[in-house]
């Protein structure tokens, strides 16, 4: 029989943005590392596509998926309250489904690996004597922010986005306060002593995982790893374990996008999309439409109806909702591009679309799943960010990493306007910087990125790092 080194539980908050990673973990871990994995998910709500990520047909061997029974807040908060509060207040009241689980399973788990809200179960990691580890589904300079924030908020009077110097973040680049990530935006709002509390309790765990690569960040990684003053607020060692994304499923049958795509010439196509949560404002979606018409560049673009003052309004549904398309958008904008585009309701297979050959450009939320799917596709990016860290992953797609280009104005302060936006497209599919420096630049990235998770490799070795400390913890009874 085969020898399992470890159990390990990956608790899940709600979100794709979320899910999506935490799968991928789970999945590394069982099958590349050899442990019993066993994946708590905590939800509010059933989309198709979680459905489908949940399908316990599709787990590997040895990873098992639990989905915790859904969590209303309904009655306990106000229908305004911000996203990053909701997910707070949820792990809270899931506190004792939590609880349960863990106390049913035969097989302890040694090792306990929480997501970005899941610092609200420490203590029953803290129960029943496991070692508790944070899984942070975005970048390290995100993560740097995040543990920093505490200090900053001694430090900085008022609000943040009105200062006129960027933020300092030991050790790493410093922050604009206009790229400062939502719960900052309002330091008088409730999302945004939840985030500083959320940030102080990272510290309390025993190592934290971040989904990136030593070649993507390598200045940040170093500043978490090394930086005498980040250190004092870090003080638990960090691993870089990224890019984990879902892998491209086996080619089934052919959808009629798939089919157009094939018969476009490679790198034409520019894809459209602001990931499970995103959303624009009518007056929005008509200039980004127009844009595209006027850029004469072939697209997909997926588009749901939208919402005005809520780019976030979708987070907790994934895009489940009615289609009502083609009446918000201008008038004959379908007929005149339905040989160079394709509008698709709703959801689309983004890993598909963002693997075919045909495909040569991005427009995009910049959610981080997003993100590194697109890099791990060597696909360059027009980086258009709405909500979360999103600000703070444009600003580092464009200015370090040189593999996206972004509007003049943030698309949540002004509305970007139709000229721009053909500029935009024009600059990523026509243009020598587009198609040669961006495309080249994100080509070397989707290769480091499959090094670092090959055996030997970066993360690869963060990975048994992480696990080879638990086991020493286990060994010597100190968890």
């Amino acid at each position: 029989m085969e020898s399992r080194k470890l159990h390990a539980a990956i608790l899940s908050s709600p979100g794709m943005g979320h899910l999506v990673p935490v799968l991928e973990l789970g999945k590394h871990l069982a099958t590349n590392h050899g442990l019993e994995v066993t994946i708590l998910v905590v939800a509010t709500h059933s989309s198709p596509a979680e459905s489908q990520l949940l399908d316990p047909s599709t787990a590997p061997k040895h990873l098992h998926i639990l989905r915790l029974p859904p969590v209303d807040i309904s009655s306990v908060v106000n229908p305004d309250i911000k996203v990053v509060s909701q997910l707070a207040i949820i792990m809270r009241e899931a506190r004792p489904a939590i609880r349960s689980v863990l106390s049913s399973m035969k097989q302890r788990p040694a090792m306990f690996i929480v997501d970005l809200f899941g610092n609200e179960a420490f203590g029953i990691a803290d129960e029943f004597h496991m070692s508790k580890y944070l899984f942070v589904t975005s970048t390290a300079w995100f993560t740097a922010l995040t543990l920093y924030c505490h200090v900053l908020d001694k430090e900085v009077e008022g609000q943040y986005a009105d200062h006129k110097e960027p933020l300092r973040l030991p050790g790493c680049k410093p922050v604009r306060p206009e790229d400062v990530v939502d719960p900052m935006l309002d330091r008088n709002c409730q999302q945004y002593y939840e985030y500083l509390r959320v940030g102080f309790e990272y510290s309390m765990c025993d190592g934290i995982l971040i989904n990136t690569w030593e070649d993507l960040e390598r200045i940040s990684i170093k500043a978490l790893q090394a930086d005498e003053t980040l250190r004092s607020v870090v003080k638990v060692p960090v691993y870089p374990v990224g890019p984990l994304t879902k892998p491209l499923e086996p080619a089934g049958p052919k959808s009629e996008l798939l089919e157009w795509l094939d018969k476009q010439p490679s790198e034409s196509v520019i894809y459209v999309s602001f990931g499970s949560g995103g959303t624009l404002s009518a007056e929005q979606t008509t200039e980004l439409a127009w844009g595209l018409e006027l850029s004469r560049q072939r697209f997909v673009w997926v588009l749901r109806p939208p919402k005005e003052d809520h780019a976030d309004a979708s987070f907790f549904t994934s895009g489940s909702g009615p289609d009502g398309t083609p009446e918000f958008l201008p008038d004959g904008f379908l007929t005149r591009t339905h040989k160079a585009g394709v509008v698709v309701p709703l959801w689309g297979p983004q890993l598909e679309i963002l693997s075919h050959p045909s495909v040569g450009g991005f427009l995009s939320h910049c959610g981080w799943n997003s993100t590194l799917e697109s890099l791990s596709n060597g696909v360059p990016m027009i980086a258009w960010p709405l909500y979360a860290e999103q600000r703070l992953n444009a600003t580092m797609l464009a200015e370090e990493l040189g593999v996206a280009v972004k509007s003049k104005v943030l698309p949540t302060k002004k509305v970007v306007r139709r000229e721009e936006i053909e500029e935009m497209v024009r600059t990523v599919m026509e243009s020598k910087h587009g198609r040669k420096e961006m495309r080249e630049r994100a080509k070397e990235l989707q290769k480091s990125g499959k090094n670092a998770l090959s055996k030997g490799g970066s993360s690869y070795k963060s990975i048994c790092d992480v696990i080879k400390e638990c086991e020493l913890r286990l060994r010597s009874h100190k968890i």
